[in-house]
């Protein structure tokens, strides 16, 4: 059977995202007949994924459960934002997908992996009636990702477009200076949790006289690697997955792709596990570090949205910060600039203008001016503390609005 005969109209189309986007697939896809009426599911990350699905095929609708900025410059009838935690997304996808589009690559010992991605590929592959797999034969799989069993599998599609990859951010001072402030609140023997991003780069670039670190979360990226490599993280500590490195998605170079398909210990789960309180709970020491657009003074935070505009979604970082305050000895840290715009404007503000994650949500605060520890104090003080660490030029008149 043809390719394009594998779809029919009206289905609802889940296509892998960040490094595992079958790219070589979509383009083949966008050259041949497809049924109208269908909408595409997706979970992009706007650096890497850059494909369009309004203009793939029409009518083609689009359910982003994140906003990269090529969506954003598509047509707004098309796009129905879909505000919802990666746990939640894992189960939204186990009875809302059709097709599914991934990647899938050979390993080392030329066993069929899934790519570099397996956050919702469990959900898909259990809600999926046609499943559709461009095999890389570019790439070698990561040794930690899922086997993938080829007679579930209704279509191969080979391609040797290599995977996307990600430039390792450069922080700036005021991210290293973050970077050192965090290092500091960490821990040897601590079970890390870190997001997307200059300043999470700049934590973990500070982490180097650390021991016995776990890893547990939504990413693994050169920054990871490094420690990794260098023995700073064992994950010898932990109760659960001793000795692993669990993560969901792999976000670097091409030297990080090639050093996983060499490390069986990093291993790629799905949302359900490395999103899953139940789970992270048993971690003791457990740090979410997160980044966010504004904290406010009732210790709110927006990390989706800037002026009115959806920039990114709600992701998976709620998720991280809950199930740290179960886990013994846990902690959720948000780690932002004081300032964005070239210091014109306070990213510590009076109300945030979309709440992501609750004030209950939050422990610690870290921009480049400080720490604010918010657990456990009242109202005025938690402001107060949060003030302490804005920008100089924004503090007083952040005290008349607190």
């Amino acid at each position: 059977m043809a390719l394009e005969h594998h779809f029919r109209p009206g289905q609802r189309v889940f296509v892998a995202g960040s490094s595992n986007e079958p790219t070589g697939l979509l383009q083949a896809l966008a050259n041949r007949p497809l049924p109208g009426d269908l909408t595409v599911i997706h979970f992009p990350i706007g650096a890497l994924n850059r494909q369009d699905f309004t203009t793939w095929h029409t009518p083609c609708e689009v359910t982003p459960f994140f906003m990269s900025p090529t969506l954003a410059k598509a047509a707004p009838a098309l796009v129905h934002f879909l505000p919802m935690q990666m746990r939640a997304v894992f189960d939204y996808l186990s009875s809302n997908t059709d097709v599914y589009l991934m990647q899938v690559a050979r390993d080392r010992d030329g066993l069929l992996r899934l790519g570099p991605n397996a956050d919702f590929h469990a959900a898909a592959m259990s809600s999926a009636t046609t499943i559709i797999a461009q095999l890389n034969t570019n790439m070698v799989a990561p040794a930690g990702a899922p086997l993938i069993d080829a007679g579930q599998l209704d279509f191969v599609f080979e391609s040797d477009m290599a995977a996307p990859t990600l430039t390792e951010p450069t922080p700036d001072a005021a991210a290293e200076q973050i970077g050192k402030l965090v290092a500091d609140l960490i821990q040897d023997g601590d079970c890390l949790q870190t997001g997307i991003g200059a300043i999470p780069t700049a934590v973990l670039n500070q982490l180097g006289e650390k021991n016995d670190l776990g890893m547990h979360g939504g990413i693994v990226d050169d920054a990871g690697m490094r420690l990794i490599a260098r023995g700073n993280i064992t994950g010898s500590n932990k109760a659960r997955d001793p000795g692993k490195h669990i993560t969901g998605m792999v976000l670097g170079s091409d030297a990080l792709h090639a050093w996983l398909a060499e490390e069986p210990d990093v291993i790629l789960c799905g949302a359900n596990h490395t999103h899953e309180a139940s789970v992270i709970r048993e971690l003791d020491g457990f740090v979410s570090i997160n980044s966010a657009v504004q904290v406010d003074l009732h210790g709110q935070v927006n990390a989706e949205m800037v002026d009115g505009r959806q920039i990114s979604g709600t992701g998976g970082s709620v998720d991280f910060m809950r199930a740290a305050r179960m886990a013994s000895g846990g902690r959720s840290i948000v780690a932002l600039t004081a300032t964005a715009r070239g210091g014109s404007v306070s990213r510590i503000v009076p109300q945030v203008e979309m709440v992501t994650a609750l004030r209950t949500d939050i422990d610690i605060v870290v921009t480049e001016y400080g720490v604010a520890h918010l657990r456990d104090l009242p109202l005025k003080q938690r402001a107060q503390a949060l003030i302490e660490i804005a920008a100089p030029p924004f503090r007083e008149a952040l005290s008349g609005q607190s």
